[in-house]
């Protein structure tokens, strides 16, 4: 009878630090765009399950962090929907004149590009970001996002579709 590894294993549950942390900080920050917000909820997630080792099972355990980091961002979304109602939200503006002609028109871009990006839905943008910047795989994706490919698929062409009519064929 082979022994089943365990969470509460401190070389294991380092093992899983070591492999899912930064896939699920980058999953995290392409949901809240906040990087002191992803980084936050990732280490909450770890920490949960340190807790809760003895309950996990380990081969189960990435299914586990994603879901637990995905649901905090959701309660905090919540959370945050909430506070809108009750506070004035300013508009404010940043923006920092730039001397040199190409650095002005990049900024301005990137700007686009942004705005662009936060235009699309939550999934939209999930899907768009894990594919194009991490490279991730329609499969990858679907699993991470408990999805069938087909719905990756399919939001990956409205997030395109929609791209391209916010920033024009150049994408």
């Amino acid at each position: 009878m082979t022994k089943l590894k365990s969470v509460c294993e401190e070389k294991n549950y380092e093992w899983l630090y070591d492999t899912h942390c930064k896939t699920l900080y980058n999953f995290i920050y392409y949901k809240c765009g906040d990087p002191d917000q992803a980084s936050d909820l990732v280490q909450d997630a770890f920490i949960k399950l340190w807790k809760n080792c003895s309950k996990i099972i380990f081969e189960k355990s990435k299914s586990y962090l994603f879901t637990i980091a995905k649901n905090q961002f959701l309660k905090e979304v919540a959370h945050h929907k909430v506070k809108l109602n009750y506070t004035i939200v300013g508009n404010y503006d940043t923006e920092v004149a730039e001397n040199p002609e190409f650095l002005l028109e990049e900024k301005e871009y990137m700007k686009t590009l942004e705005s662009a990006i936060s235009n699309l839905t939550t999934a939209q943008r999930e899907v768009f970001l894990l594919n194009r910047i991490e490279k991730k795989k329609y499969k990858e994706i679907a699993e991470m996002l408990s999805i069938s490919v087909k719905a990756v698929e399919k939001r990956m062409h409205l997030a395109l579709v929609k791209l391209r009519e916010d920033l024009g064929r150049n994408i």
